[in-house]
This record gives C-alpha cells, sequence and structure tokens, in this order.
C-alpha cells in the first residue's frame, strides 16, 4: 500500500518519443495506485484510460501488470517474465512508494530502477520514470535522498522522468478513499485525463506534424 505525499516537487524531462503506424504498446509497471486498489478492475485509471484510447483510436494501448504491494525489488524479479509473454514498445515505471515506506535505502532502489530500466532497453523498449514521492515525516535528508533518486536514475539512462499523477489528487479528500491513502472512483476520471495528455506529449508527434498539409 502506498501511502501519498500531500506538497510535490515534479520533474518533466525530455526526450520525446514518436510512434509508427500500428498501434504501440506501453506496459504499466506500478503498485495499487495503478493497480485498481479497493475499486473493480474496470473502475481503475488505467483500464478507464485504455477504453478512450481506443474510442480515439490513439496510437498506442495499455498492458496492465501492476500489483498492490509492489517494490522494485518485486517488479524487477517479474519483468524478464512479464517481457517474456508481451510484445512490448514501451515501459512505464510507476514504483518506489513501498520502497520508500519501508525505508529500504535509496541506492537499492536506484539500482533495482536501472535494471529494470536496462532489461527494458535490451528489448529495444523504450522507457519512461514516473517521480514518487513519499511524507515528509521520513526526515528530510531520506527525502531528499528518495527524491533525487529517480531523477538520477532518468538521467542517466536519458529517459522521460514524468510527474506524479497523484499530486492535485492527494490533497483532496473527496478524491481519496477512507484508508486515506488510495483515490477513489471519482479520482479516476482525474487520473485518466492527466495521463492521457502526459502520455500524448511524450509519445505522439506534435499535431502540426501530423497535418499532411
Amino acid at each position: 500500500m502506498l501511502l501519498l505525499l500531500v506538497t510535490v516537487s515534479l520533474f518533466y524531462s525530455k526526450p520525446s518519443y514518436s510512434v509508427q503506424n500500428q498501434p504501440s504498446s506501453i506496459l504499466i509497471l506500478g503498485d495499487s495506485l495503478s493497480a485498481s486498489f479497493g475499486l473493480k478492475e474496470n473502475q481503475g485509471w488505467v483500464y478507464q484510460l485504455n477504453q478512450t484510447l481506443r474510442q480515439q483510436n490513439a496510437p498506442y494501448t495499455l498492458v496492465n501488470a501492476s500489483i498492490s504491494g509492489e517494490t522494485t525489488g518485486g517488479a524487477l524479479a517479474r519483468l524478464p517474465k512479464i517481457l517474456a509473454k508481451q510484445n512490448i514498445d514501451y515501459l512505464l515505471i510507476e514504483l518506489g512508494g513501498n520502497d520508500g515506506l519501508r525505508g529500504f535505502p535509496p541506492k537499492l532502489i536506484k539500482n533495482n530502477l536501472l535494471q529494470i530500466i536496462t532489461l527494458a532497453q535490451q528489448k529495444n523498449i523504450k522507457v519512461l520514470l514516473m517521480s514518487i514521492k513519499i511524507p515528509p515525516n521520513y526526515g528530510d535528508r531520506y527525502n531528499q535522498l528518495f527524491n533525487q533518486t529517480f531523477v538520477e536514475a532518468a538521467k542517466l539512462h536519458d529517459i522521460p522522468l514524468l510527474p506524479f499523477f497523484m499530486e492535485t489528487i492527494a490533497i483532496k479528500p473527496e478524491l481519496m478513499q477512507t484508508d486515506g491513502i488510495h483515490p477513489n472512483l471519482a479520482a479516476q476520471p482525474l487520473i485518466v485525463e492527466f495521463m492521457a495528455q502526459t502520455l500524448a506529449d511524450i509519445i505522439t508527434p506534435p499535431l502540426a506534424q501530423t497535418d499532411s498539409h
């Protein structure tokens, strides 16, 4: 389970990725925030965004490999089998919160993330990394090292670092489940909208370039 931070400093780095003529598949490797925790699968943001993408004939589709309670180490162990079974073009990593909540060393978290990225890139999969934050009560030093983990991992592999999609959700109780940890049903369309725009800005070419005139 992932406890969310109210104040979030976000990074959004380059490069952008262009798509081919055929629809691309994006593997979502995440934790409970992407695994529809407390909701039915078809109520979660990943499922809802996929429905929207199909209706719009979007150039990509989502494959959800997220599980509640997942850590970077757990995902690293699972990833080879997932990639062996799926034809994936992109990997979106939404992980690290559970590691931080358990006080795992930032160096370990970074190493796991780097190995996940490397595994994907060895198969010519383009990688997107989401910036994750943890509560400030873990101490300034740990929080600083934890936050820097994602920045450094993205820079080392020159991959986009996406903003945390819970930034504006976590501060609104009416958008959270009763546990105060996970987004509720009302929050899912907002996450869909946020992620649709975020992915479109990175993966699809600018509209001006798609116009034949």
